[in-house]
Protein backbone atom coordinates (compact mmCIF):
# COMPACT_ATOMS: atom_id res chain seq x y z
CA UNK A 1 0.00 0.00 0.00
CA UNK A 2 1.64 3.30 -0.93
CA UNK A 3 2.36 5.57 1.89
CA UNK A 4 3.46 8.79 -0.16
CA UNK A 5 2.15 12.34 -0.09
CA UNK A 6 3.58 13.66 -3.12
CA UNK A 7 4.03 11.94 -6.76
CA UNK A 8 6.35 13.23 -9.40
CA UNK A 9 5.14 13.90 -12.77
CA UNK A 10 6.29 11.01 -14.36
CA UNK A 11 5.61 8.90 -10.74
CA UNK A 12 2.16 9.77 -12.08
CA UNK A 13 2.17 8.83 -15.60
CA UNK A 14 3.47 5.17 -14.34
CA UNK A 15 0.87 4.96 -11.97
CA UNK A 16 -1.88 5.69 -14.56
CA UNK A 17 -0.68 3.52 -17.24
CA UNK A 18 -0.37 0.55 -14.95
CA UNK A 19 -3.51 1.23 -13.65
CA UNK A 20 -5.54 1.00 -17.16
CA UNK A 21 -3.29 -2.40 -18.08
CA UNK A 22 -1.07 -1.66 -20.19
CA UNK A 23 2.65 -2.43 -19.89
CA UNK A 24 2.38 -6.27 -18.43
CA UNK A 25 3.45 -9.32 -19.88
CA UNK A 26 2.46 -10.28 -23.49
CA UNK A 27 -0.42 -12.89 -24.05
CA UNK A 28 0.55 -16.60 -24.11
CA UNK A 29 -1.68 -18.54 -26.19
CA UNK A 30 -5.33 -18.20 -27.64
CA UNK A 31 -7.17 -14.97 -26.00
CA UNK A 32 -10.23 -16.26 -23.91
CA UNK A 33 -12.55 -15.05 -21.86
CA UNK A 34 -10.66 -15.00 -18.57
CA UNK A 35 -8.32 -12.29 -19.88
CA UNK A 36 -11.47 -10.65 -21.03
CA UNK A 37 -12.68 -10.41 -17.76
CA UNK A 38 -8.87 -9.84 -16.72
CA UNK A 39 -9.27 -6.57 -18.58
CA UNK A 40 -12.52 -5.77 -17.63
CA UNK A 41 -11.74 -5.76 -14.22
CA UNK A 42 -9.00 -3.40 -14.62
CA UNK A 43 -10.82 -0.63 -16.29
CA UNK A 44 -14.70 -1.33 -15.24
CA UNK A 45 -15.75 -0.97 -18.71
CA UNK A 46 -15.76 0.06 -22.49
CA UNK A 47 -16.90 2.60 -24.28
CA UNK A 48 -19.34 1.88 -27.75
CA UNK A 49 -19.10 4.41 -30.35
CA UNK A 50 -21.31 4.08 -33.97
CA UNK A 51 -18.14 5.06 -36.13
CA UNK A 52 -16.46 2.13 -38.05
CA UNK A 53 -13.98 3.80 -39.99
CA UNK A 54 -11.34 1.21 -38.64
CA UNK A 55 -13.02 -0.91 -36.10
CA UNK A 56 -15.84 -0.60 -33.65
CA UNK A 57 -14.61 1.23 -30.52
CA UNK A 58 -15.18 -1.65 -28.16
CA UNK A 59 -12.92 -3.62 -29.48
CA UNK A 60 -10.44 -1.59 -29.61
CA UNK A 61 -9.26 -1.73 -25.86
CA UNK A 62 -8.59 -5.43 -25.59
CA UNK A 63 -6.31 -5.20 -28.63
CA UNK A 64 -4.34 -2.72 -27.34
CA UNK A 65 -3.76 -4.46 -23.90
CA UNK A 66 -3.38 -8.00 -25.27
CA UNK A 67 -2.90 -7.82 -28.65
CA UNK A 68 -4.52 -9.88 -31.50
CA UNK A 69 -7.28 -11.35 -30.52
CA UNK A 70 -10.96 -13.01 -31.77
CA UNK A 71 -13.27 -10.69 -31.37
CA UNK A 72 -15.74 -13.07 -30.64
CA UNK A 73 -14.81 -13.03 -27.44
CA UNK A 74 -16.11 -10.03 -26.63
CA UNK A 75 -19.46 -10.55 -28.48
CA UNK A 76 -20.06 -13.50 -26.71
CA UNK A 77 -19.56 -11.90 -23.47
CA UNK A 78 -21.82 -9.07 -24.38
CA UNK A 79 -24.84 -10.67 -26.51
CA UNK A 80 -24.92 -14.43 -25.94
CA UNK A 81 -26.31 -16.05 -22.82
CA UNK A 82 -24.09 -17.05 -20.13
CA UNK A 83 -23.97 -13.09 -20.32
CA UNK A 84 -21.13 -11.53 -18.76
CA UNK A 85 -21.53 -8.08 -20.11
CA UNK A 86 -24.29 -5.31 -20.66
CA UNK A 87 -25.01 -2.06 -22.46
CA UNK A 88 -25.55 0.88 -20.36
CA UNK A 89 -24.66 4.31 -19.87
CA UNK A 90 -21.49 4.12 -18.27
CA UNK A 91 -19.02 6.78 -19.23
CA UNK A 92 -21.45 7.17 -22.55
CA UNK A 93 -23.11 4.41 -24.13
CA UNK A 94 -21.12 1.20 -22.63
CA UNK A 95 -20.42 -2.76 -21.96
CA UNK A 96 -19.97 -3.01 -18.73
CA UNK A 97 -19.83 -6.57 -16.48
CA UNK A 98 -23.36 -7.63 -15.14
CA UNK A 99 -22.18 -7.68 -11.88
CA UNK A 100 -22.59 -3.67 -12.05
CA UNK A 101 -25.89 -3.76 -12.85
CA UNK A 102 -27.68 -2.92 -9.53
CA UNK A 103 -25.03 0.02 -8.90
CA UNK A 104 -26.35 1.87 -11.58
CA UNK A 105 -30.36 1.08 -10.59
CA UNK A 106 -30.50 4.94 -9.51
CA UNK A 107 -29.82 6.21 -12.61
CA UNK A 108 -32.51 4.05 -13.86
CA UNK A 109 -34.88 5.27 -11.72
CA UNK A 110 -34.00 8.87 -12.34
CA UNK A 111 -34.43 9.00 -15.97
CA UNK A 112 -37.28 11.41 -15.94
CA UNK A 113 -35.20 13.86 -14.52
CA UNK A 114 -31.59 12.87 -15.72
CA UNK A 115 -32.42 12.07 -19.78
CA UNK A 116 -32.20 13.99 -22.68
CA UNK A 117 -34.97 16.57 -23.41
CA UNK A 118 -36.38 14.71 -26.05
CA UNK A 119 -36.59 11.52 -24.27
CA UNK A 120 -38.19 13.75 -20.94
CA UNK A 121 -40.59 15.31 -23.26
CA UNK A 122 -42.07 11.94 -24.78
CA UNK A 123 -42.03 10.62 -21.60
CA UNK A 124 -44.41 12.93 -20.20
CA UNK A 125 -46.34 13.86 -22.80
CA UNK A 126 -46.80 10.12 -24.56
CA UNK A 127 -46.71 7.69 -21.45
CA UNK A 128 -49.03 5.38 -23.17
CA UNK A 129 -46.67 4.91 -26.29
CA UNK A 130 -43.70 3.84 -23.32
CA UNK A 131 -46.40 1.09 -22.39
CA UNK A 132 -47.68 0.38 -26.25
CA UNK A 133 -43.43 -0.17 -26.93
CA UNK A 134 -42.86 -2.21 -24.12
CA UNK A 135 -45.78 -4.27 -25.07
CA UNK A 136 -44.77 -4.85 -28.52
CA UNK A 137 -41.19 -5.83 -26.96
CA UNK A 138 -42.43 -8.18 -24.83
CA UNK A 139 -44.27 -9.71 -27.83
CA UNK A 140 -41.82 -9.62 -30.32
CA UNK A 141 -38.25 -8.75 -28.95
CA UNK A 142 -35.50 -8.90 -29.50
CA UNK A 143 -36.37 -6.01 -32.45
CA UNK A 144 -35.23 -2.41 -33.43
CA UNK A 145 -36.60 1.13 -33.54
CA UNK A 146 -36.78 1.01 -37.45
CA UNK A 147 -38.80 -2.04 -37.64
CA UNK A 148 -41.36 -1.11 -34.64
CA UNK A 149 -41.61 2.03 -36.56
CA UNK A 150 -42.14 0.24 -39.81
CA UNK A 151 -44.70 -2.09 -38.36
CA UNK A 152 -46.67 0.75 -36.95
CA UNK A 153 -47.10 2.88 -39.66
CA UNK A 154 -50.14 1.19 -41.32
CA UNK A 155 -51.95 1.07 -38.23
CA UNK A 156 -51.85 4.79 -37.97
CA UNK A 157 -55.49 6.70 -37.34
CA UNK A 158 -54.97 10.40 -37.20
CA UNK A 159 -52.51 12.32 -35.36
CA UNK A 160 -49.72 9.38 -34.65
CA UNK A 161 -46.14 9.69 -33.50
CA UNK A 162 -43.55 9.79 -36.12
CA UNK A 163 -40.23 7.52 -36.33
CA UNK A 164 -38.44 10.30 -33.78
CA UNK A 165 -40.92 9.60 -31.27
CA UNK A 166 -40.52 6.14 -30.68
CA UNK A 167 -36.85 6.08 -31.04
CA UNK A 168 -36.70 8.39 -28.27
CA UNK A 169 -39.11 6.40 -26.18
CA UNK A 170 -37.19 3.18 -26.39
CA UNK A 171 -34.19 5.09 -25.36
CA UNK A 172 -36.18 6.29 -22.47
CA UNK A 173 -36.96 2.94 -21.73
CA UNK A 174 -33.71 2.16 -21.85
CA UNK A 175 -32.40 4.64 -19.96
CA UNK A 176 -34.82 3.87 -17.22
CA UNK A 177 -34.24 -0.04 -17.49
CA UNK A 178 -37.23 -1.41 -18.80
CA UNK A 179 -35.65 -2.50 -21.79
CA UNK A 180 -32.41 -3.23 -22.50
CA UNK A 181 -29.99 -4.36 -25.62
CA UNK A 182 -30.02 -7.82 -26.27
CA UNK A 183 -27.59 -7.73 -28.87
CA UNK A 184 -27.02 -5.24 -32.13
CA UNK A 185 -27.54 -5.63 -35.63
CA UNK A 186 -25.29 -3.89 -38.02
CA UNK A 187 -24.56 -1.66 -35.09
CA UNK A 188 -28.32 -0.85 -34.53
CA UNK A 189 -29.45 -2.16 -31.07
CA UNK A 190 -32.13 -4.76 -30.64
CA UNK A 191 -34.03 -3.72 -27.54
CA UNK A 192 -35.34 -6.17 -24.93
CA UNK A 193 -36.76 -7.19 -21.43
CA UNK A 194 -33.91 -7.25 -18.93
CA UNK A 195 -35.65 -11.03 -17.64
CA UNK A 196 -34.92 -12.11 -20.93
CA UNK A 197 -31.59 -10.69 -21.27
CA UNK A 198 -29.34 -10.59 -17.51
CA UNK A 199 -28.68 -13.51 -15.82
CA UNK A 200 -31.43 -14.06 -13.28
CA UNK A 201 -29.27 -13.94 -10.22
CA UNK A 202 -27.88 -10.13 -11.25
CA UNK A 203 -31.48 -9.03 -11.57
CA UNK A 204 -31.99 -10.21 -8.09
CA UNK A 205 -29.18 -8.39 -6.88
CA UNK A 206 -30.46 -6.32 -4.12
CA UNK A 207 -30.97 -2.60 -4.97
CA UNK A 208 -27.53 -0.30 -2.87
CA UNK A 209 -28.72 3.12 -2.04
CA UNK A 210 -27.50 5.87 -4.58
CA UNK A 211 -25.11 6.90 -2.23
CA UNK A 212 -23.46 3.16 -1.84
CA UNK A 213 -23.68 2.40 -5.06
CA UNK A 214 -21.55 6.43 -5.76
CA UNK A 215 -19.14 5.03 -3.77
CA UNK A 216 -18.51 1.92 -5.10
CA UNK A 217 -18.53 3.49 -9.06
CA UNK A 218 -15.54 5.62 -7.07
CA UNK A 219 -13.93 2.89 -5.71
CA UNK A 220 -13.56 1.15 -9.28
CA UNK A 221 -12.93 4.57 -11.35
CA UNK A 222 -9.70 5.06 -8.76
CA UNK A 223 -8.57 1.38 -9.21
CA UNK A 224 -8.79 2.01 -12.62
CA UNK A 225 -7.20 5.23 -12.98
CA UNK A 226 -4.79 5.08 -10.15
CA UNK A 227 -4.09 8.52 -9.25
CA UNK A 228 -6.54 11.28 -10.40
CA UNK A 229 -8.44 14.36 -9.52
CA UNK A 230 -11.39 14.73 -8.17
CA UNK A 231 -13.53 15.38 -11.31
CA UNK A 232 -11.48 12.18 -13.43
CA UNK A 233 -12.99 10.18 -10.55
CA UNK A 234 -16.40 11.26 -11.26
CA UNK A 235 -15.97 11.57 -14.90
CA UNK A 236 -15.09 8.16 -14.97
CA UNK A 237 -19.23 7.03 -14.99
CA UNK A 238 -20.51 10.55 -15.74
CA UNK A 239 -21.48 11.16 -11.69
CA UNK A 240 -23.14 14.27 -10.42
CA UNK A 241 -20.65 16.62 -9.26
CA UNK A 242 -22.38 17.80 -6.16
CA UNK A 243 -22.84 13.89 -4.97
CA UNK A 244 -19.51 13.09 -6.62
CA UNK A 245 -17.46 15.19 -4.45
CA UNK A 246 -19.60 13.94 -1.10
CA UNK A 247 -18.92 10.41 -1.95
CA UNK A 248 -15.03 11.54 -3.02
CA UNK A 249 -14.51 13.00 0.60
CA UNK A 250 -16.50 10.13 2.41
CA UNK A 251 -14.03 7.68 1.15
CA UNK A 252 -10.75 9.91 1.40
CA UNK A 253 -12.14 9.92 5.34
CA UNK A 254 -12.51 5.96 4.97
CA UNK A 255 -9.23 5.96 4.02
CA UNK A 256 -10.02 4.27 0.89
CA UNK A 257 -8.39 7.23 -1.19
CA UNK A 258 -5.15 8.76 -0.07
CA UNK A 259 -4.79 12.76 -1.02
CA UNK A 260 -1.64 13.27 -2.70
CA UNK A 261 0.05 16.20 -4.44
CA UNK A 262 1.21 15.63 -7.91
CA UNK A 263 3.79 17.49 -9.74
CA UNK A 264 2.70 19.61 -12.45
CA UNK A 265 -1.37 19.27 -11.26
CA UNK A 266 -3.30 22.72 -9.96
CA UNK A 267 -5.55 20.07 -8.40
CA UNK A 268 -5.48 17.95 -5.46
CA UNK A 269 -4.88 14.23 -6.77
CA UNK A 270 -6.45 10.86 -5.16
CA UNK A 271 -3.95 7.60 -5.00
CA UNK A 272 -6.24 4.44 -4.74
CA UNK A 273 -4.37 2.61 -1.93
CA UNK A 274 -3.31 -0.90 -4.17
CA UNK A 275 -1.96 1.26 -6.75
CA UNK A 276 1.69 0.20 -8.09
CA UNK A 277 4.00 2.96 -8.69
CA UNK A 278 6.30 1.39 -11.01
CA UNK A 279 9.84 2.11 -11.73
CA UNK A 280 8.86 1.66 -15.29
CA UNK A 281 6.35 0.85 -17.93
CA UNK A 282 7.15 -1.22 -20.90
CA UNK A 283 3.97 -0.44 -22.77
CA UNK A 284 3.70 -0.25 -26.69
CA UNK A 285 0.09 0.00 -27.91
CA UNK A 286 -1.99 2.34 -30.22
CA UNK A 287 -4.42 3.50 -28.32
CA UNK A 288 -8.03 3.41 -29.63
CA UNK A 289 -10.11 7.03 -29.53
CA UNK A 290 -12.69 6.11 -26.79
CA UNK A 291 -9.88 4.53 -24.78
CA UNK A 292 -10.64 5.11 -21.17
CA UNK A 293 -6.64 6.18 -21.11
CA UNK A 294 -7.54 9.10 -22.99
CA UNK A 295 -11.51 9.60 -23.28
CA UNK A 296 -10.65 12.41 -20.64
CA UNK A 297 -9.05 14.97 -22.53
CA UNK A 298 -8.25 17.46 -19.54
CA UNK A 299 -6.39 14.54 -17.49
CA UNK A 300 -4.89 13.01 -20.91
CA UNK A 301 -2.96 16.75 -21.04
CA UNK A 302 -2.54 16.86 -17.51
CA UNK A 303 -1.02 13.51 -16.99
CA UNK A 304 0.64 12.78 -20.45
CA UNK A 305 1.04 16.73 -21.73
CA UNK A 306 -0.73 15.46 -24.67
CA UNK A 307 -3.21 17.77 -26.27
CA UNK A 308 -5.77 15.22 -28.10
CA UNK A 309 -9.17 16.00 -29.72
CA UNK A 310 -11.68 14.04 -31.75
CA UNK A 311 -11.53 15.99 -34.62
CA UNK A 312 -14.28 13.66 -36.69
CA UNK A 313 -17.03 16.42 -36.65
CA UNK A 314 -14.38 19.21 -37.70
CA UNK A 315 -14.73 20.48 -41.37
CA UNK A 316 -11.62 18.30 -43.11
CA UNK A 317 -9.77 21.99 -44.06
CA UNK A 318 -9.70 22.72 -40.35
CA UNK A 319 -8.77 19.30 -38.80
CA UNK A 320 -4.98 19.67 -37.55
CA UNK A 321 -4.00 15.75 -37.00
CA UNK A 322 -6.99 14.20 -38.89
CA UNK A 323 -10.55 12.09 -39.00
CA UNK A 324 -9.46 9.14 -36.13
CA UNK A 325 -6.52 9.42 -35.12
CA UNK A 326 -5.02 6.86 -32.57
CA UNK A 327 -2.20 7.91 -30.04
CA UNK A 328 0.34 5.77 -29.93
CA UNK A 329 1.96 4.80 -26.33
CA UNK A 330 5.53 3.90 -25.92
CA UNK A 331 6.99 3.13 -22.29
CA UNK A 332 5.06 5.99 -20.08
CA UNK A 333 4.29 8.88 -22.81
CA UNK A 334 2.03 9.19 -25.65
CA UNK A 335 5.15 9.41 -28.22
CA UNK A 336 2.91 10.08 -31.53
CA UNK A 337 -0.29 10.21 -32.95
CA UNK A 338 -1.55 8.53 -36.19
CA UNK A 339 -4.88 9.06 -38.35
CA UNK A 340 -5.80 5.43 -39.58
CA UNK A 341 -8.35 3.78 -41.92
CA UNK A 342 -9.07 0.08 -42.85
CA UNK A 343 -9.55 0.13 -46.38
CA UNK A 344 -11.43 -2.91 -46.64
CA UNK A 345 -12.13 -3.00 -50.36
CA UNK A 346 -8.06 -2.39 -51.50
CA UNK A 347 -6.98 -4.61 -48.01
CA UNK A 348 -4.65 -1.90 -46.71
CA UNK A 349 -4.34 0.03 -43.36
CA UNK A 350 -4.15 3.58 -44.82
CA UNK A 351 -1.96 5.56 -42.47
CA UNK A 352 -3.37 8.75 -43.76
CA UNK A 353 -1.05 11.25 -41.36
CA UNK A 354 1.54 10.78 -38.83
CA UNK A 355 2.85 13.06 -36.43
CA UNK A 356 5.50 12.45 -33.47
CA UNK A 357 5.62 14.39 -30.39
CA UNK A 358 8.27 16.60 -29.50
CA UNK A 359 10.15 14.58 -27.26
CA UNK A 360 9.71 11.40 -29.20
CA UNK A 361 12.19 8.94 -28.88
CA UNK A 362 14.20 8.01 -31.88
CA UNK A 363 12.58 4.31 -31.94
CA UNK A 364 9.26 5.83 -31.83
CA UNK A 365 8.80 5.48 -35.81
CA UNK A 366 9.94 1.60 -35.65
CA UNK A 367 8.04 0.69 -32.92
CA UNK A 368 4.95 2.48 -34.11
CA UNK A 369 5.55 0.76 -37.83
CA UNK A 370 5.58 -2.79 -35.97
CA UNK A 371 2.02 -1.88 -33.89
CA UNK A 372 0.86 -0.65 -37.47
CA UNK A 373 1.67 -4.26 -39.08
CA UNK A 374 0.28 -5.92 -35.90
CA UNK A 375 -3.16 -4.22 -36.40
CA UNK A 376 -3.56 -4.27 -39.78
CA UNK A 377 -2.92 -8.22 -39.12
CA UNK A 378 -5.65 -8.56 -36.80
CA UNK A 379 -8.09 -6.84 -39.01
CA UNK A 380 -7.54 -9.01 -41.84
CA UNK A 381 -5.66 -6.31 -43.95
CA UNK A 382 -2.48 -7.55 -46.44
CA UNK A 383 -0.51 -4.16 -45.31
CA UNK A 384 0.15 -0.98 -44.32
CA UNK A 385 0.03 1.77 -46.85
CA UNK A 386 1.59 5.06 -45.91
CA UNK A 387 0.81 8.37 -46.49
CA UNK A 388 3.41 11.68 -46.75
CA UNK A 389 1.21 13.27 -44.60
CA UNK A 390 3.04 14.02 -41.00
CA UNK A 391 6.06 14.72 -39.50
CA UNK A 392 6.07 10.97 -38.52
CA UNK A 393 4.89 9.86 -42.61
CA UNK A 394 8.38 9.46 -43.52
CA UNK A 395 10.40 7.58 -41.08
CA UNK A 396 7.07 5.22 -41.12
CA UNK A 397 7.02 4.70 -44.86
Amino acid sequence: MPSRERLSAAEARRVAVAAQGFGGPPATGPVGGRALRRVLQRIGLVQIDSVNVLVRAHYLPLFSRLGAYDTVVLDRAAYYAPRRLFEYWGHEASLLPVELYPLLRWRMERASADAWGGMQRISRERPELLERLVEDVRERGPISASELAADEAPRRTGPWWDWSDIKRALEFLFWSGRLTSARRRRFERLYDLPERVLPRAVLALPTPSAEDAQRELLRIAARALGVAAERDLRDYFRLPTTEARARTAELVEAGELLPVSVEGWRTPGYLHPAANVPRRVDACALVGPFDSLVWNRDRTERIFDFRYRIEIYVPKPKRVHGYYVLPFLLGERLVARVDLKADREAGVLRVQAAHGEPAAPPETAGALREQLHALASWLGLGGVEVVRSGDLARALS
